[in-house]
């Protein structure tokens, strides 16, 4: 597994709304004092995946207290039965509420991409079950 670097720039409320047009080209005398507040506010974020476990899991249960979000990832050995299905649980990922916002919109527009590439993406699986070809009597 690789290290990936990721490289973020954290602006201040401030810096939000008072940013105009205007304000878009700093002066020569104000560019190093841009390029130095720039620089304090880039953070690099190096993402080591060297002791990461993969698994891989076909159903999922969310649930929710006030401080976090809790994701059950587990397989379903039997995903076309009805009835009761044992499921167990292998994974638990807690997240805070925030990093799960940037997880949903992360999900969100990968999900969108695989789409427009490949189609929509039909969730219920009764749906994508296509019933064999019945073969016409030979003649």
């Amino acid at each position: 597994m690789a290290m990936k670097k990721v490289r973020r720039k954290k602006v201040s409320e401030e810096e939000k709304t008072e940013a105009t047009p205007a304000d878009a080209a700093p002066s020569a005398p104000e560019a190093p004092a841009a390029a130095a507040q720039a620089a304090q506010q880039t953070q690099e974020v190096v993402v080591n995946d060297a002791s990461a476990n993969a698994g891989y899991a076909n159903f999922c249960r969310v649930s929710s207290t006030p401080e976090e979000l809790i994701l059950d990832l587990g397989l379903n050995p039997t995903p076309y039965a009805t009835g009761k299905v044992d499921v167990s649980v292998t994974q638990r990922i807690i997240l805070n509420h925030y990093t799960a916002k940037r997880l949903w919109s992360a999900l969100s527009m990968a999900l969108q991409r695989h789409e427009q590439a490949f189609g929509v993406l039909e969730t219920d699986v009764r749906k994508r079950v296509k019933a064999p070809a019945v073969d016409a009597p030979a003649s």
